[in-house]
């Protein structure tokens, strides 16, 4: 029986398809992972031929591990270097690393399992941090302190416009380095995609002492395919003693357009010992993709001596594949079952792993005033829905839920009992604390605290409390457009 032309396309097509499904069921299943994301994954493979496994590919939780590896290297690398005594490390910078002592419980306990985990960041004092609220009050200051360098600076951020915005920070950053300012610029070329297509980084490439690079791990000539890694930091360190981080990246968005109020969003001045910190973290990224020499970022030069700006205990978190022990996870989860009396947390995508959601139904249940203040109307739709399926769960146990009233609210930030912050880059989703490179502060102490609950219940005010009889009641198709979300939950 001779077959026809279709029907052997049919086979041969068929059996490709079985082979690469089976070759990607089997990479899933090398490494011990969270099984829902297995499921999906394998799921996404048999039923999208072609575009299924390419997806993988590109997205593939299980393939976070090999280069998140390569950037623990990197990191170890320069760490050694920044130890060794006798490398022209900035011996300044590393004997001031010394810690400060613990406060009160809270602190002693959450210290605990940071010293575990990143022993080399330890809690510093004596710093000053200013909450800016929008790009109305930081991109001003941003721009005043980069006017006012004199030696270096030291910009990265996720999303980089090619708008206003971006081009009034690109050309800040030229007019300095045309002074003889070191300047380098570091960008996610996933998140900045319309700049990088845009010739905006190309141009700046081109000025004598302007530094430009770009972050990637998704290189088919090295055989990876990874785009899942981005920077989500956003930091900016101007002479070694001013630093800026938190949530606002270079765009038109988070300013006041006529008949367009700003992205809501939380970001931070810096000042003290801890602005080295926020040094070092760029310098070990910027290490990772350009492999400039260690025993050149590591001087004295970009690690001044500091003294006292203020008093306020801080610790560096960063977080990403290559720390171990899932640091961001630990970090949230301690943070919130060391609370005995409040919980404040801000965010604007609410994704987060089960051991966080847990952790938040367990301190309502045990009397803790929990509070969560999410967007009304979400940028991303699938994380939107995805979030929403969680509500009910949560009001149950006793959580008090706010969805915050247009502009979009962007803001990340955790206050737990008036005497504790966690403030930074990270979102509670799972992307944010298992994929991303983030980069957070702990902050100690009442007086921050107490400004950042002035700030969040600015946005309770601003929202609309969700009630769970209300919630309930919601139409069918919505518990159904959610459920279909939360699927996606291991790759939001």
């Amino acid at each position: 029986m001779q077959l026809s032309h279709q029907t052997i396309l049919w086979i041969a097509g068929w059996t490709i398809h079985s082979i690469i499904f089976a070759l990607i069921a089997m990479h899933c299943l090398q490494r011990r992972r969270n099984a829902s994301s297995t499921l999906l994954w394998i799921f996404i493979a048999w039923s999208v031929p072609i575009i299924g496994p390419l997806f993988y590919l590109s997205f593939g939780i299980d393939r976070v591990g090999d280069r998140g590896f390569l950037k623990f290297l990197a990191d170890e690398h320069l760490l050694k270097t920044r130890k060794d005594t006798k490398a022209a490390a900035p011996r300044a910078y590393w004997h001031e690393l010394t810690g400060a002592p613990a406060e009160n419980e809270f602190q002693r306990e959450f210290n605990r399992t940071l010293d575990a985990l990143i022993p080399d960041h330890p809690a510093l004092s004596g710093n000053r941090l200013t909450p800016l609220v929008d790009g109305d009050e930081a991109y001003p200051r941003m721009l005043a302190a980069i006017r006012s360098a004199k030696r270096h600076i030291h910009l990265q951020s996720y999303i980089i416009g090619n708008d206003a915005v971006s081009r009034e920070f690109m050309n800040a950053l030229a007019a300095k380095a045309a002074e003889g300012v070191q300047v380098r610029l570091l960008y996610d070329r996933f998140g900045s995609t319309r700049a990088l297509f845009g010739g905006l980084f190309r141009k700046a490439g081109k000025i004598p002492g302007f530094k430009v690079s770009g972050w990637t791990q998704a290189n088919l000539l090295k055989r990876q395919f990874q785009i899942n890694l981005r920077n989500h930091r956003k930091t900016l360190i101007v002479d070694g003693k001013t630093g800026f981080f938190g949530g606002i990246n270079l765009l038109d968005g988070h300013i006041t357009r006529p008949g367009k109020p700003p992205i809501r969003d939380y970001h931070f001045e810096a000042e003290g010992s801890i602005v080295q910190e926020l040094q070092y973290s760029f310098l070990h990224d910027w290490y990772f993709i350009t492999e400039e020499s260690p025993e050149m970022l590591l001087t004295e030069e970009y690690f001044p001596h500091t003294e006292p700006a203020g008093t306020v205990t801080a610790r560096l978190i960063n977080s990403g594949p290559s720390t171990a022990e899932d640091v961001a996870i630990e970090s949230f989860f301690n943070s919130i079952v060391l609370a005995k009396k409040q919980i404040l947390a801000v965010t604007p995508y609410f994704v987060p792993p089960a051991d966080i959601l847990r952790a938040l139904r367990s301190a309502a249940l045990r009397g803790v005033d929990v509070c969560l203040v999410v967007p009304e109307k979400n940028n991303h739709f699938c994380a939107g829905y995805a979030s929403r399926a969680l509500y009910e769960e949560l009001l149950l146990a006793g959580v008090r839920i706010f969805e915050r009233r247009p502009p979009f609210m962007h803001a990340k930030a955790l206050v737990v009992d008036g005497e504790f912050a966690l403030v930074g880059t990270a979102n509670l989703d799972v992307r944010s604390l298992s994929l991303n490179y983030e980069t957070c502060l702990a902050v100690y102490g009442a007086e921050f605290a107490d400004v950042m609950k002035d700030i969040i219940h600015e946005d309770i005010d601003s929202s609309d409390e969700v009630l769970l009889t209300d919630w309930q009641n919601r139409p069918a198709y919505r518990r159904l457009l959610e459920n279909l979300a939360s699927l996606m939950t291991p790759v939001l």
